[in-house]
Formats: structure tokens, C-alpha cells, sequence
């Protein structure tokens, strides 16, 4: 234990890495003190009793990490934030001027985000009134004057805004990604929650069943750790160069291509969206136009977190997203570039246009089986309860694999702080 925790207190003496771990700490306090400070007028007690009658939303509170049930002033969440950066990612495929921008380095980067920041306002305005709408449609939010509703729209969109600051701030004055460590936070706060909600309704009939629920959850976290670490070394070569009398050049490195390039962004993006189908049909539930009304409610009972039509669907977008993401982050034509520039080949293969195309070759080879296993992993809760019939443990491996994957990226970049300032003696193992 002891080795263990010896790069933690060893960054403790660095006072740049100690203020880093203070900070992220203190905003992650802020943060679940924010999950419990709800929003004035709401029946809390039939919120609850709402959201644990419906799996969907359940799943939905979860990411949120608890603050829906408690309808507190963070209840969004970073959803209009993530949904934000969807949109804009699709648009630098779309727009040219957009994609020119993406390419202009940390510039360019800095100004798509901070046109994500703006679109991020509406979108939380339009979410928070529609979650209005479904409260209003379940006969929780009732009887309410205008004045009352601005105030919670404003309210739940000055929180999502509030989020996306502390992450940023994380981002960019503590350890790790911002975002992905307040979404883990929110997941690893309600977990707590989760299994009081199993054991509550556990008995002796059950105990196998829990055994097995307890034994795959081990072999994922270990299927998520070995796919996440897993690489295809591609071998690149330099030539030989004479400069002056002296001969360079001649070594021989590695290119790594991850085997999940795009991490956990393509779960969080598809779980964005899998929700949407069903929070809309909800929406138009109670609507006074039959055939719309009809269709919601269709759309309500076939597309379940345990329907064959939702399964599918996020298994698809999984996929979709991993793909999307994985060309988004990995541009063959400019590592091609890089490497043609310094000298280098890949043996067999010529410099340039060959090298882009036998990169783009072996990385969408490899993406494949990291795509399919990411949407296993996210269509796993309706294997899992359908194997071991426990209904209560709706985390799944969704939140297994963004908590494991934001603790092996965190990790890295501690690990890499470390060795920045020398310490690497601290992190070598005997």
C-alpha cells in the first residue's frame, strides 16, 4: 500500500503538483455540494419516486451523478455541453471554414471551444424547459406562474454553465480533463446510492446471481484496462544523413496505434443521443394532438434501456462515434508528413501519400474490434440483467468504462507530471 501511494505523497512535495491535487480536489467538493442544493418549488419526494420507477431515467440521473433526483441547480448536468461539441464536431466535417480552423493549432482549438461555450447557452435554455415540460407532463411541476418557470430555466442553465467553468478550470489549473473528471465524479458520487438500492432488495435467492454480477464486472474492468493500453506498433525507420563530417540518422522508433483511439468520448457522445428519442417522447406524452400523443407513447414503450430497438441503436452510434471520433484525433496525412520530414519511412511502404494510406489502412482495421467493444460494453447492463436478473444495478459498464478510462488517462498525466520534474525513481517498480 505503502508503494502505492508513494508517487501521491511524493507529489505533495512538489509545490506545483500539491497546489494542482488541492485545487482538483476543491472543485470536486464544490461540485457535489452544488449536486445537493436544490431548486426551490419542486416536490423532491415525488421526484424520487419518478425517477426510480423509470429505468431510463434512473440511467439518465446516474450520469448526472444524483443531482436530477435532488433537482438541484446542476441538474443538466454537462449534457447541453457535450451535445454542443457533437454539433460542432460534425460541422468542421461540414463547413470549410470551420475545418481550416481546427487546423490552426492551439488557435484554432481555442476558438471552436469558445464557439462550443456559446452554443452551450441555448442549448441548456432549451433542455432546461424541456425538462419543465416533462415534470409538468408527470404532475410534478404544476400550478407554477411565469415568473417561477424563468427562474428555473435560468437556474438550470446558469448551472450547466457553472459546470463547464469548473472543468475548464480543472482543465487548465489541475490534474487531468476537466469535463471527463466532473462526468466521473458524478458516477463514482452515486455509486454509494446504487448498491445501498441492491442490497436493499438482496436475499439468499439472489446471492448467486450477485456473485455472477460481481465476477463480470471484475473481467470487464480488466477487458477495459487491457483494450485501453492495447497497441499495433507500426516500426518506422530514418535514413542516414551526412551533415558536416558527422553521420546521423539510422535509428529505427515506433509508432503506437491505439487500439481504442478515441477513449471514452464515443460512449458519452451515443449516450448523449440514445436518450434523446425517449426524453422527447415523453415530452409529447400528454400533448392534446391524438396521432402525436399515440406515436410518443409507442416510442415511450419500445425504445427501453432493456428494448432490443434501444440496444441496437446505441450499439450503432458506439460504433459510429468511436469511428467519427478516432478520424477526428489521428490524421494519417499529417503523421505521414511528419514522418517524411524528419526522414523517416515505414519499411516496405514509400514516404508520403503511401504512408497516409497504409496508416488510415491499419488504424480502421484496428478500430474495428475497439468500436465493437466499446458497444458491448455499453449495451452490457441488458446482458447483464438479463443473465443475472439483478434490475437495480443500472450503472453498467458505461459508467464502469468511463470511471476505469478517466483513471488510466488521469493517472498518465500524473504519472507524466511526475517524471517532468524528475521523480521517476519514485514511479519505477523493483
Amino acid at each position: 500500500m505503502y508503494k502505492f501511494l508513494q508517487p501521491i505523497l511524493n507529489a505533495f512535495k512538489v509545490r506545483d503538483l500539491r497546489r494542482k491535487i488541492i485545487f482538483t480536489l476543491v472543485i470536486l467538493v464544490m461540485f457535489r455540494v452544488f449536486a445537493h442544493v436544490p431548486i426551490p418549488g419542486v416536490d423532491v419526494a415525488a421526484l424520487r419516486d419518478l425517477f426510480s420507477s423509470n429505468q431510463l431515467l434512473s440511467l439518465l440521473d446516474i450520469f448526472s451523478g444524483g443531482t436530477l433526483t435532488n433537482f438541484s441547480i446542476i441538474s443538466l448536468g454537462l449534457n447541453p455541453y457535450i451535445n454542443a461539441s457533437i454539433i460542432f464536431q460534425l460541422l468542421t466535417l461540414i463547413i470549410p471554414k470551420l475545418e481550416e480552423l481546427s487546423k490552426e493549432g492551439e488557435f484554432g482549438r481555442h476558438k471552436i471551444n469558445q464557439y462550443t461555450r456559446y452554443l452551450t447557452v441555448p442549448l441548456s435554455i432549451l433542455q432546461a424547459f424541456g425538462m419543465y415540460i416533462l415534470l409538468r407532463n408527470q404532475g410534478i411541476l404544476t400550478n407554477i406562474t411565469s415568473v417561477e418557470l424563468l427562474s428555473i430555466v435560468v437556474t438550470m442553465a446558469a448551472g450547466t454553465i457553472l459546470l463547464m467553468w469548473l472543468g475548464e478550470l480543472i482543465s487548465e489549473y489541475g490534474i487531468g480533463n476537466g469535463i471527463s473528471i466532473l462526468i466521473f465524479a458524478g458516477i463514482v458520487g452515486r455509486l454509494p446510492v446504487v448498491a445501498f438500492q441492491t442490497l436493499s432488495v438482496w436475499d439468499s435467492t439472489q446471492a448467486f446471481n450477485l456473485l455472477i454480477f460481481i465476477i463480470m464486472s471484475i473481467l470487464v474492468i480488466v477487458s477495459i484496462v487491457l483494450v485501453n493500453e492495447g497497441r499495433r506498433q507500426i516500426l518506422v525507420q530514418y535514413a542516414r544523413r551526412i551533415r558536416g563530417n558527422q553521420l546521423t540518422g539510422g535509428q529505427s522508433t515506433y509508432l503506437p496505434l491505439r487500439v481504442n483511439q478515441a477513449g471514452v468520448i464515443p460512449v458519452i457522445f451515443a449516450v448523449s443521443l440514445i436518450l434523446l428519442p425517449t426524453t422527447l417522447a415523453q415530452f409529447f406524452q400528454g400533448s392534446s394532438i391524438d396521432w402525436l400523443a399515440n406515436l410518443s407513447t409507442k416510442i415511450f414503450s419500445s425504445f427501453t434501456p432493456t428494448g432490443i430497438a434501444y440496444n441496437v441503436t446505441y450499439f450503432l452510434l458506439v460504433i459510429a462515434f468511436t469511428y467519427f471520433y478516432t478520424a477526428v484525433v489521428f490524421n494519417p496525412k499529417k503523421i505521414s508528413e511528419e514522418i517524411k520530414k524528419y526522414g523517416g519511412f515505414i519499411p516496405g511502404i514509400r514516404p508520403g501519400s503511401s504512408t497516409a494510406t497504409y496508416l488510415s489502412y491499419i488504424l480502421y482495421r484496428i478500430t474495428l474490434p475497439g468500436a465493437i467493444f466499446l458497444g458491448i460494453i455499453a449495451i452490457l447492463p441488458s446482458i447483464a440483467q438479463a443473465i443475472t436478473g439483478v434490475t437495480t444495478v443500472v450503472l453498467g459498464g458505461t459508467g464502469i468504462l468511463i470511471v476505469v478510462s478517466v483513471i488510466l488517462e488521469t493517472a498518465k498525466q500524473f504519472e507524466s507530471m511526475l517524471l517532468l520534474r524528475s521523480y521517476e525513481g519514485f514511479l519505477k517498480k523493483d
